[in-house]
């Protein structure tokens, strides 16, 4: 485990507030059976998270289930993040929905609920064209009310990817655009975005060094959120120039990631894993997200134990 053991105290030694880089999970929504966010599990996620240093969160992505919550789930995620990562680390959180209007709604409670920043997916239903995405961030946009804005490109569920080429009429279009969420399979254009200018996070918890080297500024991935510690660790030996320490930490990574992506369900497994770390339900994923079966959670225990993701180090 890192010696430098929260967010605040990485800010401090390195005489700056909080910036936008670093290690910042991902993390599952927390929800009651009849479908309340749960929020005293939420909460116990955030601190947890937060006790090893995170530099803060990235809320209700895909992951977090944001997509598929109600305005009202939304509105309560928005409020118990900017209630509980304030002073400690930045909160990003998702707004993306199917409607303008509800991302809209979505980006003004994440304004009003003191969240850092908001990010959004494109338009992901309805097929158009690079106006049709940039007509939507603007409103957005405005919604939100200066906060910053991060893209979130992740072509592989919204069909649209967005190269330099369309971040650069995003930029133009959206002053308050300052960076993305990389998740799309063109790794090389880390390199791309960074030379732009941009506050680019790979979307990859694998390969958190080489997006790094490649000018990342750092990782968000769900996880993060079960490992804190790996990926804290692993931050500031790449901050303090210690690259035997990060390729080590590195090679750890996919047995991490591997267990999160089991049976294609890293919702339902993150919270699994947090339940049983945490000694507090976290419930199952919102319908009509992947779940797992009574045979499958099991198997996952099993694997998230011998990868040591349900002890604290």
């Amino acid at each position: 485990m890192s010696t430098i053991t929260t967010a605040a105290e990485r800010a401090k030694v390195s005489g700056k507030g909080f910036e936008w880089n670093g290690v910042f999970p991902a993390n599952p929504t927390p929800v009651h059976a009849d479908g309340r966010i749960n929020e005293e599990a939420l909460r116990a996620i955030f601190s947890d998270n937060l006790s090893y240093g995170v530099d803060g969160f990235w809320v209700a992505g895909s992951t977090g289930e944001g997509p598929v919550m109600s305005e009202q789930q939304r509105e309560t995620t928005a409020r118990v993040a900017g209630e509980m990562i304030s002073g400690k680390g930045l909160s990003i959180m998702h707004v993306g929905a199917v409607s303008t209007e509800s991302a809209s709604k979505g980006a003004k409670a994440a304004k009003d609920s003191g969240c850092d920043a908001v990010c959004c997916v494109p338009p992901f239903f309805f097929r158009g064209g690079d106006q049709m995405t940039i007509d939507h961030y603007k409103r957005v946009a405005d919604a939100a009310d200066g906060l910053p804005f991060f893209v979130y490109n992740l072509p592989q569920l919204t069909q649209v990817e967005f190269t330099p080429e369309l971040m650069e009429k995003v930029v133009e279009a959206v002053p308050t655009v300052i960076g993305l969420k990389h998740s799309a399979p063109a790794f090389g254009n880390i390199r791309a975005f960074a030379d732009m200018g941009l506050k680019c996070f790979s979307g990859n918890g694998a390969i958190p060094l080489p997006a790094l080297t490649m000018g990342a500024v750092g990782t968000v991935d769900a996880p993060l959120s079960v490992a804190p510690w790996h990926y804290t660790e692993l931050q500031n030996a790449w901050e303090r120039g210690d690259l035997p320490t990060a390729q080590r930490l590195q090679d750890g990574a996919k047995q991490i990631v591997d267990v999160v992506r089991m049976f294609g369900a890293p919702a339902a497994v993150t919270k699994l894993i947090l339940s049983e770390r945490l000694g507090i339900d976290c419930g199952r994923p919102i319908p009509p997200v992947a779940d797992l079966t009574d045979e499958q959670r099991p198997i996952v225990l099993t694997a998230a134990k011998e990868v040591g993701l349900l002890s604290n180090p």
